[in-house]
């Protein structure tokens, strides 16, 4: 859930400035920052004891999301439960939800999808520095959110060769799947299913289930 950075940017620019300098970093004047490591990100995500605003860079691209819908984050509970389920039976992965730190060692990325499955063997370093495959990233959707998962993060999960991307709109009922190489996604109205790599059996979940009413 990501929202392009727009209104506001100045008071964002004001804010990491004087967030590093704070930190004694060396400031000789208020401007405008147009690249974000993963280093301010953090900083600033630091300081949101709430968790809210999420902070991410893509590409040095400062993306902003507010807090959550709570549809949204029913749908969110929904999916990692259902992955949880799925892989404590198979064993071929770890499934967290943000926030989360994922960069695969780049100083201009520092991404958090909703929910997302690691490598069972790096999930057990306990270190996001160690996170460098994902076997699935999904983000849920909110009108907010929708061109920068569909455009920027759908790409830069392309361009780590992510496997698997899920891309849920909660509000029209239906999910996009995107592989590493698509240039189209395929679009499900019914069922999202998964069969990864050392899995004796596919992941398979009802849209109907997930979009149930609360």
């Amino acid at each position: 859930m990501t929202l392009w950075l727009s209104f506001g940017r100045i008071v964002r620019h004001v804010r990491v400035l004087l967030l590093f300098s704070r930190r004694g970093d060396s400031m000789g004047m208020v401007a405008a920052i147009d690249f974000y490591s993963g280093d301010m990100v953090r900083e600033l995500n630091a300081h949101e004891p709430r968790r809210w605003p999420r902070y991410e860079t893509v590409h040095g691209e400062l993306l902003v999301s507010p807090g959550p819908r709570m549809w949204h984050q029913a749908v969110v509970g929904r999916l990692h439960a259902a992955l949880y389920q799925y892989l404590d039976r198979e064993q071929v992965g770890f499934v967290l939800s943000s926030p989360s730190d994922i960069s695969w060692g780049r100083p201009d990325v520092l991404v958090q999808p909703d929910v997302f499955v690691m490598p069972l063997g790096e999930a057990r370093t306990l270190d996001w520095r160690q996170i460098r495959h994902l076997l699935l990233a999904v983000e849920v959707l909110s009108p907010s959110s929708a061109r920068a998962d569909r455009f920027t993060k759908r790409r830069l999960y392309q361009e780590q060769a992510t496997p698997l991307y899920w891309m849920i709109d909660a509000d029209a009922r239906s999910a996009e799947v995107w592989t590493s190489d698509a240039v189209f996604p395929r679009v499900e109205h019914e069922i999202l299913t998964w069969h990864p790599a050392g899995a004796s059996s596919q992941f398979t979940l009802s849209l109907e289930e997930l979009f149930r009413p609360l």
